[in-house]
């Protein structure tokens, strides 16, 4: 079950960034800058016209001389300056983030100003704040928060701009794959349908970056990483420890926080849990401020009661249990190095949720009981997430299996599933 393709040497128009930026022209004056030219040289628009659908039916299966992106500009697009009312609005606004957010409000606005948007940059934010709003706000969120982070650690004044550039345009590869499978739901809650068509967007992000800007390349690369964890169990490539760059671990960060507040109990004290429940998935020196901020913040109010929070615990713990048997059974019997993979991650993956679970206590009646009921349903909530995950990233992993192969990671499907109530 490969991720399915997306063209990433921008010869040919892609279907879903061209309907977005088309679904923008009707509102936003998006032009040639220069004539488009087919691979043969015949020419297809002609500079300073509007785009319009007569521009997709002429690119359908056409290769082009130049990508379709860099012979666009958006006359009237998101400026920096636009960006600036923005991070204002977001700032002043009553959300979670307020509270990382304020103490540094003054810097992150001044800095939003300098911040470089290349015109490739400037017509994929532009079409994605006209089509795409929800897309465009977590841009801007991404933006602050990465600035924020970057100010408490001390950054340099470059160091603050690129992160808050980094995370400005960490999801502009969303564009290019279907929007049914994007983020604006949160990846949290994908099918793996959806999650195979997300994971290619990282690559797709930092491709776009390095073939069609000129911005710098430790940009591209975290932006590449952005979905990455330090132990092993992110996406695309499942890197490790110090494979993902400074900057990657915190776009990591910024985008782990800005899923859980995209969620249906959005809080600060939920992203501080959702992000140290288990150990060694993200860079602590990045978690601190998120965490200290969320501990200034009003208690969280428990939506279970007694009776169902056992169930749940229950029910995650038999998963636990039950996956890492089964995960060991059929990899001591496994023959094909796909299937030997997908099974070697799962334990990992399993491995390492096991010990965010003997981390949180909660297999310890004793200490259970010390725990607010509230914090328990979160920890909860974030171990439930994590198993559910393992079974998208094992199947990605193994591919196309044949039948025989299937069936038994089928069998480790069902063991994760256990906790479903």
């Amino acid at each position: 079950m490969p991720a399915p393709a997306v063209s990433t040497n921008f010869s040919t128009a892609n279907e879903h960034a061209l309907a977005t930026i088309l679904e923008a022209s009707q509102t936003k004056s998006i032009i040639a800058s220069r004539d488009i030219f087919d691979i043969s040289g015949t020419k297809l628009w002609a500079r300073d016209q509007p785009v319009s659908s007569a521009l997709q039916r002429k690119l359908l299966d056409r290769q082009l001389r130049n990508p379709l992106e860099s012979c666009l500009l958006a006359e009237d697009g998101v400026t920096p300056q636009a960006l600036v009312l923005c991070a204002e609005a977001l700032v002043e606004r009553d959300s979670p983030l307020g509270a990382v957010l304020r103490p540094h409000a003054a810097r992150i606005v001044q800095e939003v100003a300098y911040l470089p948007l290349h015109s490739v940059a400037q017509l994929l934010l532009t079409a994605g704040q006209a089509s795409r709003p929800e897309s465009f706000d977590h841009a801007v969120q991404g933006m602050t928060l990465a600035g924020a982070l970057m100010i408490t650690h001390g950054g340099s004044t470059a160091e603050l701009r690129m992160a808050m550039l980094a995370g400005l345009l960490h999801d502009l590869g969303e564009m290019y794959i279907d929007p049914r499978h994007g983020e604006a739901d949160a990846d949290r809650d994908l099918d793996f349908q959806s999650y195979q068509h997300l994971v290619v967007h990282p690559h797709v992000g930092q491709l776009l970056l390095t073939q069609l800007t000129n911005y710098p390349a430790a940009i591209a690369r975290a932006i590449a990483e952005h979905h990455e964890r330090l132990d092993g169990s992110g996406y695309p490539h499942a890197l490790q420890r110090d494979a993902v760059s400074p900057l990657g671990r915190l776009l990591a960060v910024t985008e782990a926080a800005l899923a859980v507040l995209r969620s249906e109990r959005p809080d600060l004290s939920r992203v501080s849990i959702a992000l140290r429940v288990v150990p060694g998935e993200y860079d602590l020196a990045w978690v601190g401020p998120i965490a200290e901020a969320a501990r200034g913040q009003p208690a969280l109010q428990a939506q279970l009661d007694n009776h169902e929070v056992q169930a749940r615990l229950g029910r995650l713990d038999a998963a636990l249990h039950g996956a890492q048997a089964c995960a060991r059974a059929l990899a001591s019997g496994a023959q094909s190095p796909a299937l030997k993979g997908a099974l070697a991650l799962a334990q990992h993956l399993i491995g390492r949720l096991r010990a965010g679970w003997y981390a949180s206590g909660l297999w310890n009646s004793e200490a259970l009981k010390a725990t607010e009921a509230a914090e328990v349903e979160s920890v909860e909530d974030e171990l439930f997430f994590r198993l559910r995950s393992i079974e998208r990233a094992m199947l990605l992993r193994a591919g196309d299996l044949a039948a025989p192969e299937a069936a038994q990671l089928q069998l480790l499907c069902d063991n994760l599933r256990v906790s479903e109530g």
